[in-house]
């Protein structure tokens, strides 16, 4: 009976444990993903500002409470725009920011094989 009682406790200490890792692993990941916006251009996880202080002491209530990774990124969407994530979703407002990237690969690819092409024909 001590052996069930104590394996029951050992059982229940670890499962909490292990629900708190998880909530401090989703957390860093969030907090990374997250834009400081006093502190521009920097995440939320890097920095002790007071902003970014209070994000991550929301984040971690927004986690106690049940929320899930993407119901935390939609309640910061709808607080402070799309800016304030640093991997954004693809919609009609993002569309330049995801494109950008491969038309100037596309543009670059053929600015070196024209130059390729008109040297070779020389």
């Amino acid at each position: 009976m001590k052996i069930l009682k104590l394996s029951l406790i050992f059982l229940f200490i670890f499962s909490f444990n292990n629900l708190k890792a998880n909530n401090e692993g989703i957390n860093s990941k969030i907090t990374k993903n997250l834009r400081c916006l006093i502190c521009q251009g920097q995440s939320v996880y890097d920095l002790d500002s007071e902003f970014a202080i209070s994000i991550k002491t929301l984040v971690d209530k927004k986690l106690d409470e049940g929320f899930s990774e993407n119901q935390i990124y939609d309640f910061f969407k709808e607080k402070y725009g799309d800016w304030i994530l640093y991997d954004p979703e693809l919609n009609k407002n993002t569309y330049i920011l995801w494109l950008l990237p491969i038309l100037i690969f596309l543009i670059g690819g053929a600015i070196i094989a024209k130059t390729f092409i008109i040297k070779k024909n020389n």
